[in-house]
């Protein structure tokens, strides 16, 4: 009975046991697990270098090169280059750099060196040319910005600003002078990162200029210009002023006085050409109603298509006027006589007084007297 008693405690006991081991085991696996998770959430990825680097400010920070910096971020450790330019940083100098602001540990990824590019807005010269233009179209006398032909005081070229700086060109001065030309213009480009606009300024001289022929050679007086002798130019308007000629309107006219090489023409220059010359021969041509008739002539004047000149009629050797119609050619016209009128004509007019009649008065001869 006693054995009995002991081999039911005996197996009770091994049964707690057994159940109290296995409890432990699920609540130390379930503790592990619990402590993993923890060490999980609080990981820290090691910094690590970046191969390019760009930086739109003066200024290259630690969080600029390195991933995961931490705090240590916004630290500056370089001046960054020049704007619109890329230099190179090696990868032995940063770690030291870095090690002096306690950023240690960096997985180099077995760089060398990194490349550090500034970023930047270009502004091309030719565009600052249209915007200082602009600035000053039609300004005190000034005509359309196409027009315009500029100089500075100093070749803008192309100017780099901080990329931040993403505003238009705006003009905030304006200054003309149009007794010697001369412009003061400034801009302001704002900034998208709410730093203090940049101003540009720029001065110089601006003058208004006009397209104009101007000549290839020297061109004497009555002389007809050839496509050849014409090249178009801008010239300042206010040497040309409001007559000049333009080219089409040029070739095939004539030069009413000497012109020199490298002049611009003006309209007061030219002249329809002579269709007829002085000496030449021309055709005369009689028309009257229902008469045509042509003889040869002898022009005494030079003249153009509407022109009155005085031609020597080669048969007669009289001398008429006439009127050019084309290349030798003169028109006379001849006078028609007028019809006599009727009488009823004449009845309405009254009746004609009979002209007077001068009579002679003859004496006759006296005989004389016989004694």
């Amino acid at each position: 009975m006693i054995a009995r008693t002991l081999l039911l405690a005996t197996a009770l006991l091994a049964s707690c046991a057994t159940h109290g081991l296995a409890q432990s085991r699920e609540s130390f696996a379930n503790q592990t697990f619990t402590d993993q998770t923890f060490a999980n959430r609080n990981i820290i990825a090691a910094p690590a270098l970046r191969a390019n680097v760009q930086v739109s400010g003066d200024i290259v920070r630690i969080g600029d090169v390195i991933d995961n910096a931490g705090a240590a971020a916004q630290i500056a450790i370089y001046r960054a280059p020049d704007l619109g330019t890329t230099g190179s940083l090696p990868v032995a100098q940063l770690l030291n750099t870095l090690r002096a602001h306690q950023v240690i540990g960096v997985d180099t990824r077995d760089l060398k060196e990194i490349s550090v590019t500034r970023l930047a807005r270009t502004l091309e010269g030719n565009d600052i040319q249209q915007q200082v233009a602009r600035a000053l179209e039609r300004r005190n006398g000034l005509g359309d910005a196409a027009n315009l032909t500029m100089t500075f005081d100093r070749d803008p070229g192309d100017i780099r600003l901080d990329a931040g700086f993403t505003g238009g060109m705006q003009a905030t001065t304006v200054r003309y002078d149009n007794r010697n030309g001369r412009f003061d213009v400034t801009f302001e480009i704002s900034s998208e990162n709410g730093a203090a606009a940049t101003k540009l300024r720029f001065t110089g001289t601006a003058v208004e200029t006009v397209e104009a022929a101007v000549l290839a050679r020297n061109v004497e007086r009555n002389e007809v210009i050839k496509s050849s002798d014409v090249m178009v130019e801008r010239r300042p308007k206010a040497e040309v002023g409001t007559d000049a000629a333009p080219r089409d309107r040029t070739v095939g006219m004539q030069a009413r006085r000497q012109l020199r090489a490298g002049q611009a023409i003006r309209t007061a220059d030219l002249a329809k050409p002579d269709l007829v010359q002085r000496d030449q021969n021309v055709t005369l041509i009689y028309e009257a109603s229902g008469l045509y008739l042509t003889m040869r002539g002898k022009a005494l004047d030079n003249g153009t298509e509407g022109d009155v000149v005085s031609v020597m009629n080669l048969q007669s050797k009289r001398t008429v006027s006439g009127t050019v119609i084309g290349r030798g050619q003169v028109s006379i016209t001849m006078a028609v006589p007028q019809r006599p009128q009727t009488s009823d004509a004449a009845s309405s007019l009254g009746a004609a007084q009979p002209a007077p009649v001068a009579v002679a008065t003859v004496n006759p001869t006296v005989a004389p007297k016989t004694e």
